[in-house]
């Protein structure tokens, strides 16, 4: 799930002023910012609150499905349309994503309630852990399902370096190296060493990332319509 934190409180309300906003409509997401605790209904209320404290009038709120759904955002903002009319500005408590799939959907200034930090995993309640950067070349069959590229700090492919000191990171000290890590899996799983990695191929992951699966199913299908 995307990860994200509270923006700063003081950049929204500059944001706001700067365009002369004094009507505003909150957006959240019902998925990884709900999951997350920043961007679901008690943290959309909060935010309410917040602004009508500074002065600003709240026409409205929407906690979509996911945010990031070009189409089920539409129809979300379908059911708020008198009230996102009458706004002056959209604030959406979601990640990156979901801010720019609101500002396709609505003709209003948009503006972003939160932070993307990162993709993670939900280590317990309220507590993540970066996994995965999602670089489009993995290497996770190769390295007991273990990523040395996000979990290293150095993103080092082929075993620690010359810091690691006693199994220990040397830019972390209080954990365990990557490295070390996956050596053990793999001797645990009675699996060889993880062998000589290639360097990683960047040009997987060229920006703006596009995938069409229903492309991709019609041609593995030999429908070529």
């Amino acid at each position: 799930m995307i990860i994200t934190k509270p923006r700063d409180w003081a950049r929204i309300e500059r944001n706001l002023t700067e365009i002369g906003a004094r009507r505003v409509f909150i957006m959240g997401c019902g998925q990884c910012a709900t999951v997350a605790g920043t961007g679901g209904e008690p943290e959309v209320r909060e935010a309410a609150r917040r602004l009508e404290e500074g002065g600003w009038e709240v026409t409205g709120w929407a906690v979509g499905e996911v945010t990031c759904h070009s189409g089920g955002t539409r129809l979300e903002s379908r059911k708020h349309d008198t009230e996102i009319a009458g706004s002056d500005a959209v604030l959406v408590l979601s990640c990156g994503a979901g801010v720019q799939t609101v500002a396709d959907a609505i003709a209003k200034p948009v503006f972003p309630g939160l932070e993307s930090a990162f993709l993670g995993n939900v280590v317990r309640h309220g507590v993540f852990e970066e996994r995965c950067q999602m670089c489009g070349d993995c290497v996770l069959d190769r390295t007991a399902g273990i990523c040395p590229v996000t979990t290293c700090p150095k993103g080092l492919l082929n075993g620690p370096c010359g810091g690691m000191w006693d199994g220990m990171c040397e830019v972390v000290a209080d954990r365990e190296c990557v490295h070390v890590r996956i050596a053990r899996r793999l001797a645990e799983q009675g699996r060889g060493a993880a062998g000589r990695i290639e360097p990683k191929d960047f040009s997987a992951k060229l920006k703006p990332g596009s995938l069409n699966l229903r492309e991709t199913r019609r041609r593995g299908t030999g429908d070529a319509r």
